[in-house]
Formats: C-alpha cells, sequence, structure tokens
C-alpha cells in the first residue's frame, strides 16, 4: 500500500483509540499506519520481561516493578494500568517529545485508560470503533475461531461498560462496510492532522498574502 504524500503537521496528533474486541480495530489501524506518514503507535512501558527479539524503547519501555511505581506516584504516565499482575503504561515524556517533533501516535487503550488521557491530555483525539450491532460482533467472534465460550461470554458481559461510554470520545466509526470503515477511520486523522492550529508553517507562509 502506498503511504500518503502528506508532510506531518508542526505538532502531532496523540490519537486515542478503543473499542471491544472483536470489533475490527487491528484491521482499521495496520491500514492506517500503512496509508498516513508520520503516524506510528506509542511505545508503551510495562515491568513484564522482554520476550525474544524485542527491543527496548522500540517494542516496549521495560522498566522493573519498583521503579514503575515510583514513576506512578511521579506523575510520569498519562495513563496505566495492571493487567494480570503486570502494569502498562504510556511515558509522558517520550509521548510529549514525540509530538513536539510533529509525529503522530496511536494509542489502543480501554475506555478507563481513555479516560485517564483525557483528564492528562485533554487535546488527544478520542476514536471508538463500534460493530453496526450486537449480534454482528458476536458472529465475528466466533468467526475467529480463536475464542472459547467462555472467553466469547466474558468479552461479550464487558460491551455494556465499553460502548455505554460512545459519547465520551470525539468520533465514533462504525466497522459495517469495511471500505467505509477505512474511509471514516483516516479522514478523522488526516482532518486532526491538517487543523491550522496544527500547521502555524503553512498559516506563516500564506497569511502575509491578505495584507495585499
Amino acid at each position: 500500500m502506498t503511504p500518503l504524500a502528506l508532510s506531518p503537521p508542526d505538532r502531532g496528533v496523540l490519537f486515542v483509540v478503543s473499542g471491544p474486541s472483536g470489533v475490527g480495530k487491528s484491521t482499521l489501524l495496520r491500514d492506517a499506519l500503512a496509508r498516513i506518514p508520520g503516524l506510528s503507535f506509542s511505545v508503551s512501558a510495562t515491568t513484564r520481561g522482554p520476550r525474544v527479539g524485542e527491543v527496548d524503547g522500540v517494542d516496549y519501555h521495560f522498566i522493573e516493578r519498583v521503579r514503575f511505581q515510583q514513576l506512578v506516584t511521579d506523575g510520569a504516565f498519562v495513563e496505566h494500568a495492571e493487567v494480570y499482575d503486570r502494569f502498562y503504561g504510556t511515558l509522558r515524556g517520550p509521548t510529549m517529545q514525540a509530538l513536539q517533533r510533529g509525529d503522530s501516535l496511536i494509542l489502543d487503550i480501554d475506555v478507563q485508560g481513555a479516560r485517564q488521557v483525557r483528564a492528562q491530555l485533554p487535546e488527544a483525539v478520542h476514536i471508538m470503533i463500534v460493530p453496526p450491532d450486537i449480534a454482528t460482533l458476536e458472529d465475528r467472534l466466533r468467526a475467529r475461531g480463536t475464542d472459547t465460550d467462555a472467553v466469547i461470554a466474558r468479552r461479550m458481559q464487558l460491551l455494556a461498560g465499553q460502548l455505554g461510554a460512545v459519547g465520551e470520545f470525539d468520533y465514533v466509526v462504525v466497522n459495517d462496510d469495511l471500505d467505509a470503515a477505512h474511509a471514516c477511520f483516516q479522514g478523522v486523522m488526516l482532518a486532526e492532522m491538517c487543523r491550522a492550529g496544527r500547521r502555524s508553517s503553512w498559516v506563516q507562509r500564506f497569511a502575509p498574502l491578505a495584507s495585499h
């Protein structure tokens, strides 16, 4: 897939993307990352050890548990969570440095993490991916063939807390027709990256024409 010929904004955008399991986030994200220049996943911090082939600072920021907890106390994270006795989080320092360089980042996190980011960085852009209806989502989960009935039942139980928060998000992308979902998802990202407030160099280039 050929990337778009788009220059990065002067200040990058932090995109917070949420949605229930099986809704198709991975497909939408993979296509957007291939098409939109200057867009990448945020590198999370974790207390788990690196797996074979993983590189510190590239795949994750690997941090000892005691150090991680101290960073939480120091307010060094824009969001963090404990998952299966391991901590994960998004460091404020590297995130802000990337945005200031003009790099745009994606955070693929749940509703609780999105709320933490909203409180810390209100300028972040929040996108919720939703299915056309609940029955379609359950059909997709079963069609994947990767989860047991018990796991699927648990995922369906979590839907109320996930989809019930849709009104908290800036944009809602319905993944019904895949082509339309790709267009909407990438359209949101491109529009936000082209806001005048993030393109000061463009504004400064053309603003003098108003005096002629």
